[in-house]
Formats: C-alpha cells, sequence, structure tokens
C-alpha cells in the first residue's frame, strides 16, 4: 500500500489535488511548488512532465508547458530535481503526462526512476489500457505505482469496469470530453453522469478533474466522488508576482 492508497483509505473529508506543470514558471519551481501545496493544505499532487503537443489540455497548462519546455525541464531534469523530493514533501505525488516522452524515455526505466525518487503514481491519458495490460502492468506492480485511467461522459459501462479492475489508485472522472480548463457545467446531463458512475458501486475511489476551480465546484465534485483535481485555475495563479506565498489563501478559497 503506498502513500495514495492510505490516503483514500484513511481521510475522511472531501480530497482535494493540485496539478502543475514542472519547470514552469522556472525550471527550478518544481519543488519550491510542491513544498509549498502541502503547507498550503493540499492532499496529494499532480506534476506534469511537458510535451510539445499536448492535444487534452486547455491553453492554460499549454502555455506552462511550452514554457517549461523552453526552459528546458525534461524527464531526465525532472528525475534529478525529484531526488530530493521526499526530504521536503510527505503527501503522494503522482506523475502527469503523455505517452511519448514516457517511450522515449522507456516505460522501465520510466517507472524504476520514478519509484526511486518516492513517486506513488502516474497519469497517462493516451497509453492504452491493452498496451498497459499486456506490457507494463508488471512494471507498475512491481514499483508499487498506481497507474490512473480517465473516464469520460462516453465511456462504456464495460469499459469502466474493466479500468476498475485494473485500477489500485482511483478513477480519474474527465467532468467533459472538452479539454482542461472548462468550467464544470453544473447541469443535469453531469448530474446524471455522476450519479451513474456513483451508482456502479466501482472497488476504487473516484476523483473529479477538469473544470474545478472554486469552492463551488470542488463542492459539487465532492456529493459524487472522493474529492477533486484542480489544475488550469492553480497554473493560471502561478504567473502572478508571489505566487508561492499565495498559495495557502488560493487553496482556501477552494476549502472554505
Amino acid at each position: 500500500m503506498n502513500r495514495l492508497n492510505k490516503l483514500f483509505e484513511n481521510k475522511k473529508t472531501p480530497i482535494l489535488s493540485i496539478y502543475f506543470t514542472a519547470g514552469y514558471p522556472n525550471l527550478e519551481s518544481t519543488l519550491d511548488i510542491a513544498e509549498a501545496l502541502e503547507k498550503g493544505g493540499a492532499d496529494f499532487i499532480e506534476i506534469g512532465f511537458p510535451y510539445s503537443d499536448p492535444v487534452a489540455d486547455g491553453p492554460v497548462i499549454q502555455a506552462s508547458s511550452q514554457i517549461a519546455l523552453n526552459n528546458g525541464m525534461t524527464l531526465p531534469i525532472l528525475f534529478e530535481q525529484l531526488k530530493e523530493l521526499r526530504k521536503r514533501v510527505s503527501i503522494p505525488v503522482l506523475l502527469m503526462g503523455y505517452v511519448n516522452p514516457v517511450l522515449q524515455y522507456g516505460v522501465e526505466n520510466f517507472c524504476n526512476k520514478a519509484a526511486e525518487v518516492g513517486v506513488d503514481g502516474v497519469i497517462v491519458p493516451d497509453l492504452p489500457m491493452y498496451e498497459y495490460e499486456n506490457l507494463y502492468k508488471s512494471c507498475f506492480l512491481e514499483n508499487k505505482l498506481s497507474n490512473i485511467f480517465l473516464v469520460t461522459p462516453q465511456t462504456s459501462a464495460e469499459r469502466i469496469k474493466k479500468i476498475d479492475e485494473l485500477s489500485n489508485g482511483f478513477i480519474y472522472l474527465l467532468s467533459s470530453s472538452s479539454t482542461t480548463g472548462k468550467e464544470l457545467k453544473v447541469s443535469d446531463d453531469a448530474d446524471t453522469y455522476f450519479q451513474r458512475i456513483k451508482d456502479m458501486n466501482l472497488k476504487n475511489p473516484t476523483m473529479i478533474g477538469f473544470g474545478i476551480s472554486d469552492k463551488k465546484s470542488f463542492d459539487k465534485a465532492a456529493e459524487y466522488t472522493r474529492g477533486a483535481i484542480v489544475g488550469s485555475a492553480f497554473v493560471k495563479t502561478l504567473a502572478q508576482p508571489d505566487a508561492l506565498a499565495n498559495i495557502p489563501a488560493f487553496i482556501s478559497t477552494i476549502r472554505t
């Protein structure tokens, strides 16, 4: 059982995760932001590794990825930075990004290095489920890494059940099929979708992402799942002066 599993097992109140892009706004920002997020009250962190063609990301995260790449961020540099991770951060940490950089780095090398620096899980939205199950699952399990699958409003019940079988952390529910950064629509359609997943009584906990930006959308997500993930709204704040000092205030706008 890794830190992520323990969090979901032990925490009784809604869980808040925050996403940010490694290497943004500065190449050396990664650990400072992660540490500030823990101190500010985040329950777990998702660190995005940038990619030049982030098809599922909205303009805010796309822009942060491009700046991070321009700053020189790469997977080898990120892993070098994360050598100090567990000296400064105790909450669960996940890496999130696209499959191409992982394949270039080597999936086995990626899993080994992630475990070595203290990462608890990985979110690779474009890693096919078939490939994970048949080629890479053992590598993830050997390194005690949770592989997080994504579900959309269009995902079939059959596929969701299969994802539930293969998962060992949580299931990431996309609030819609749009890119990141769109506001969570509090609508009958969204309610029906979230309730449908809740009624499936999956063995894995669920979290909602895409469009969570304030207390209203966070509380809405928590009605149906264990909590929510904030991405674009937080990344946007990192461009502001004194961003690190403002992290506790940002988190308080979500929680209180």
